[in-house]
């Protein structure tokens, strides 16, 4: 019965119910999206949206009225979501762009971050710019939006490089790092975090113009109000608060594991616009300004 009743409630979007019926609620992570959501191994996720989605699930448990199970569920950038909108992943905690076509699909919490997209490359290159990416191999990874943001750059006219596409964003950096793509184009965090993380980060640097600003979002399920606001209430509060500055400090300003490494990612003043007065606006509403 307590299955049939969660497949049910997976169809009707009532994620509170349906967590309320099952006792678990299943959290999308990633691999490799720098220090908002990465893998320690052995089923462990950590970084800044999923300490954020798990303080919702906190507030969670309270509007339930008992614990809840949290199951993680490793999410690529093709697949994130077709899982949310299928009902398998109930919020999705990685790094995924708030935009207008998305928006038709699933629904957004509250930005909690403002990501920069970036160029990576490795420090001996001489690359410093797009237009030197002429004739060039440029990896990113299946399912992201930042190939795109590049050819639509107006310094991009003109310019053509090879795409090489890597399955997620480690395998994306892999490209870089063995010297199969001469750059990764890729949202600076991810950058910075992998950068980080490599076997001699001094070896790489992020270069060029800052290709987009984008909304980085906590994704869940459409047509869900209730389940949005508990989200939304929670991230208001850690705005208002100061917690999510705190948040924010631990995984991008002191060391993280699993090497003890700094991403060093000060928080821009597009980010602490959005803690000021949080909204969930889309990327496009960015691009007006």
């Amino acid at each position: 019965m307590a299955a049939l009743a969660s497949g049910a409630y997976a169809q009707t979007s009532d994620t509170i119910a349906k967590v309320k019926a099952s006792g678990e609620i299943t959290m999308g992570v990633r691999d490799s999206s720098g220090a908002l959501s990465y893998t320690l191994g052995d089923g462990k996720y950590v970084g800044y949206h999923v300490e954020i989605c798990q303080r919702i699930i906190g507030n969670l448990e309270k509007a339930v009225g008992k614990k809840v199970t949290v199951k993680y569920l490793s999410v690529t950038s093709q697949n994130r979501i077709p899982l949310v909108q299928n009902g398998t992943v109930d919020i999705e905690c990685g790094s995924t762009t708030n935009n207008a076509t998305r928006q038709k699909d699933v629904a957004f919490a509250l930005t909690t971050f403002v990501e920069e997209v970036r160029i990576a490359v490795k420090a001996n290159s001489g690359i410093t710019s797009i237009a030197q990416l002429k004739g060039k191999n440029v990896a990113t990874t299946t399912g992201t939006t930042s190939v795109q943001t590049l050819r639509k750059n107006e310094r991009a006219t003109g310019i053509e490089f090879k795409e090489l596409f890597g399955k997620d964003h480690a395998d994306s950096f892999l490209l870089l790092e063995s010297g199969r793509a001469d750059a990764f184009v890729m949202d600076g965090s991810i950058l910075a975090g992998n950068i980080a993380n490599a076997k001699n980060p001094a070896d790489f640097k992020i270069v060029g113009e800052v290709l987009s600003v984008e909304p980085i979002a906590i994704m869940m399920r459409k047509g869900d109000p209730a389940f949005k606001k508990l989200a939304d209430d929670t991230i208001r509060e850690l705005a208002k608060s100061g917690e999510i500055a705190k948040i924010y400090d631990k995984w991008f300003i002191q060391p993280i594991p699993p090497k003890n490494t700094k991403v060093g990612l000060p928080a821009s003043e597009s980010i602490k616009a959005i803690w000021a007065t949080p909204n969930d606006k889309p990327m496009e509403d960015y691009a007006k300004k």
